[in-house]
């Protein structure tokens, strides 16, 4: 039997990637996503992947989808944390409403759907979570103390987690991901763009696809002697 997993953010740019890849390995895939209706169902119509709308920053929104997910189709075994959003500004331009948004669809997600998906993978004996974080977690970044807390917290969070799931056979991990070439990226002015770059040793943007690689390596059924790790895929900008 697949087993199902859940990718928060799942139908645009890494998430979508981390779906796709995730379905090719041979899982029962659902995409989350919170907004965009006409991405969400181009996706579902180029993949078949089944698609999921709710906040994944509110509580009991992730109750009510998890609840439906499970119900139509078994236990949630796979939880990818990939939602985020950005608001980015520096502190003097920072408001508060800006800093719960970021921690709350970036960070409190990831303590909503493991709480919802936590017991069961514990019943289970199995359990696969990989959270999202970001190089700019890891090494900071000028007008994102919001975005940088949060990616920070997930990776603290992780491995917490990991040391409470790790008797059940379950392990958690985070991939930190460097500049990928997505849409939020391309939006970046072109100058500001090839000095980024220039700062990446491998002399180009990660794809997609190199973070999703990643994703389907961590949550393998034979992974299972890999827990509390933050895997850096960033072409070399930040060792960490």
């Amino acid at each position: 039997m697949s087993r199902i997993a859940l990718v928060t953010g799942g139908t645009r740019g890494i998430g979508a990637e981390i779906s796709r890849q995730l379905k090719a390995a041979g899982r029962t895939v659902v995409a989350s996503y919170a907004g965009n209706d006409t991405a969400a169902e181009a996706f579902h119509a180029e993949t078949g992947i089944a698609v999921k709308k709710f906040d994944a920053g509110d509580f009991a929104a992730c109750e009510a989808a998890v609840g439906e997910i499970q119900s139509e189709l078994g236990k949630i075994e796979i939880l990818v944390n990939n939602a985020g959003i950005t608001r980015d500004a520096t502190m003097s331009r920072l408001t508060r409403d800006m800093w719960d948004a970021v921690i709350d669809t970036n960070l409190g997600s990831c303590f909503n759907l493991c709480k919802l998906t936590f017991d069961g993978m514990r019943a289970a004996k199995f359990g696969r979570v990989v959270n999202i974080g970001s190089i700019n977690g890891q090494a900071g970044q000028y007008g994102q103390v919001n975005y940088a807390a949060a990616k920070s917290g997930i990776h603290g969070f992780t491995k917490a987690l990991a040391q409470e799931g790790a008797r059940f056979g379950i392990t958690v991990n985070a991939i930190a991901p460097g500049y990928v070439d997505t849409d939020m990226v391309r939006a970046v002015p072109a100058d500001v763009l090839t000095k980024i770059i220039s700062r990446i040793p491998m002399g180009r943007l990660g794809q997609a696809a190199d973070i999703a690689r990643g994703v389907v390596f961590l949550t393998a059924d034979n992974a299972d002697f890999i827990t509390g790790s933050t895997l850096s895929i960033n072409g070399g900008q930040h060792m960490y």
